[in-house]
């Protein structure tokens, strides 16, 4: 299983103070996390694969947000693996606090910009329907991701440029062995660390 801790929030929850020291003085900038902020809250995350053949798999997702102390997502989704389209596709169900039940499918394809694959084109994309299937919302992405493998000694990194299609939001990823910081235009971010 894998579990990983999430805490995010939007640009609201960082303060910068600009007060002046005891003597009057301007005492340096300091920037800090206000954790009383509305929009921010630590989620614990955890998965699950169960692998049905070796292109297939049932995926098993979960999420606790520790600001409301309850499950506020859940998913299980069958994921199967084409060899010869390199590629992902899936489908199953998903409830979340908001929308409760609906149905969702998603897909994802790579392109490979140099022979090593480390530099790659990614076009990713997810469509929700409720539980009539009406009322689908898609959403989907156009990333640009390099994999640097031994940054230095015993560290990988992961640097993602992206933007959301429909939302017209770009953002960027930054991954660190088990850190991965994400940020987007709107002032949304998360840092998640994998246990």
């Amino acid at each position: 299983m894998e579990t990983s801790l999430r805490y995010g929030g939007d640009s609201s929850a960082l303060k910068i103070n600009k007060t002046p020291t005891s003597n009057n003085k301007k005492g340096p900038q300091t920037v800090r996390y206000a954790s009383d902020a509305s929009g921010s809250a630590l989620k614990i995350y955890a998965k699950q694969k169960f692998h049905i053949d070796s292109n297939t798999r049932l995926q098993l997702n979960g999420e606790l947000d520790t600001r409301i102390g309850a499950p506020t997502f859940f998913s299980a989704l069958l994921r199967y693996f084409p060899p010869e389209l390199s590629a992902k596709i899936g489908a199953g169900l998903q409830y979340t606090k908001r929308e409760k039940l609906h149905y969702t499918m998603h897909g994802k394809k790579s392109f490979p910009l140099i022979p090593d694959q480390f530099v790659n084109f990614v076009i990713k994309g997810r469509c929700d329907l409720d539980k009539e299937f009406k009322q689908p919302t898609p959403s989907g992405a156009a990333e640009l991701v390099w994999n640097i493998v031994d940054f230095q000694k015993d560290q990988e990194l992961r640097l993602k440029v992206g933007y959301e299609i429909f939302d017209k939001i770009p953002y960027v990823q930054v991954r660190e062995n088990n850190w991965t910081f994400t940020a987007d235009a709107n002032g949304k971010w998360n840092v998640k660390y994998n246990l």
